[in-house]
């Protein structure tokens, strides 16, 4: 399937999509790209925020493309280390708690959830940059959050059931 087709079905049925990544193989370069990809969407979704601040800025501070390429490096480069640890750190939880799941499992569900709510961070984004602080902000972040929460919470269900359960779609 294309990846914005499994976008949208993951919003209805996350656990099901979750359980057809898995199936097919310990893919480490398809996990990194999907998490290097929502990283570069969550960027973009940046933007409209960030042209907001600096416009309404001191205009002696910085320019908008420092602050742009300030927060390039961290979301392509911070985040993804961020990323990696925060999976690690829900599998070492998982596996407290009875999961049977693997470290690429752990990985692949942080990774899809982040890259599959990457429209409602766009959606996140253009309400900061267009409207700005102010209720329908935390709305829309409120969005954001559950939407994530949840996603990454079925995934992750799904991710830590027995490694062979994910052989059969």
């Amino acid at each position: 399937m294309a990846v914005t087709t499994d976008i949208l079905a993951t919003w209805r049925r996350p656990a099901r999509v979750m359980r057809r990544l898995l199936s097919m193989g310990q893919r480490e370069d398809r996990a990194l790209a999907m998490l290097i990809v929502a990283c570069l969407i969550i960027f973009v979704a940046q933007w409209p925020r960030i042209s907001r601040e600096v416009y309404l800025a001191d205009p002696g501070g910085p320019p908008l493309e420092a602050v742009l390429a300030i927060t390039f490096f961290a979301m392509l480069m911070i985040w993804p280390l961020m990323a990696y640890a925060l999976a690690g750190l829900t599998h070492l939880v998982a596996r407290l708690i009875g999961g049977r799941g693997t470290w690429y499992s752990a990985r692949l569900a942080l990774f899809w959830s982040l890259l599959a709510t990457s429209p409602a961070w766009l959606f996140h984004g253009l309400v900061s940059g267009f409207i700005g602080p102010g209720p329908a902000q935390t709305v829309a972040g409120g969005i954001v959050l559950l939407a994530f929460l949840t996603i990454w919470g079925m995934s992750m269900i799904e991710a830590e059931r027995e490694p062979e359960a994910h052989r059969h779609p």
